[in-house]
């Protein structure tokens, strides 16, 4: 199932717009500004944000700035009450895909939710197999021969990135980005900790070994 982060600080229309993209398939998931949206991003993999623009603590335009940094391909929807064309011309710029002005139309909302999906390929991504082993996104899991395996969100997170990319070596750091705010010294040594537990868990699988490039980070190859 795709899954959507809606973030808005109006809980009515937070509810709202999880419960139409839920009549219509979708698995939404909303919170209240993007402080919370960055956890929600750190422990589960969206495969499409709509947010506000004015909201407290950090308004739309940082957030989806952040965002896009980390996430390139990750599809945006701006849905605000900004509509002037200034608004509409920095959401574009900040890295929005599409922008939507309230009040919106639900059923138009859903037919440009799925016009970026579709864009994005993300429909027909949800699942990655190489050989015997099957990552799952819309679970969050990992099987090897059928059987899953002990793998955190976190770790499926690094093992997805990796694998998504063979053969590239991503530092520390770049496989941090995908948990928001823990790019320090202590958050860079636990992607080691991953790393090794990952590779506890895929000793028996031989098509997949995750090399250490000293120095630079770690990569995925393909046997």
């Amino acid at each position: 199932m795709i899954n959507i982060l809606v973030v808005e600080d109006d809980k009515n229309l937070n509810q709202i717009i999880c419960s139409f993209l839920s009549k219509n398939g979708y698995c939404s998931t909303g919170c209240l500004n993007p402080l919370e949206a960055y956890e929600l991003l750190s422990a589960r993999i969206y495969d499409l944000v709509i947010t506000d623009i004015m909201m407290p603590k950090l308004n739309g335009y940082d957030f989806v700035e952040e965002v896009r940094s980390k996430k390139p391909m990750m599809p945006i929807l701006f849905i605000t009450a900004l509509d002037d064309f200034g608004s509409k011309q920095k959401g574009f710029s900040v890295g929005a895909d599409d922008y939507m002005v309230k009040p919106v139309d639900m059923n138009e909302m859903v037919l440009r939710v799925g016009a970026l999906l579709r864009r994005a390929k993300i429909i027909s991504e949800n699942r990655l197999e190489i050989g015997e082993l099957l990552l799952v996104r819309d679970e969050m899991a990992v099987y090897l021969n059928g059987r899953e395996l002990s793998v955190s969100p976190r770790e499926f997170n690094v093992l997805y990135k990796l694998l998504s990319h063979p053969k590239r070596i991503f530092t520390r750091s770049e496989l941090m980005d995908e948990y928001w705010g823990m790019s320090n010294d202590t958050g860079l040594r636990t992607v080691d900790v991953y790393i090794a537990r990952l590779r506890r868990e895929l000793a028996e699988c031989k098509n997949i070994e995750i090399i250490t490039v000293q120095g630079f980070g770690y990569k995925a190859v393909l046997k």
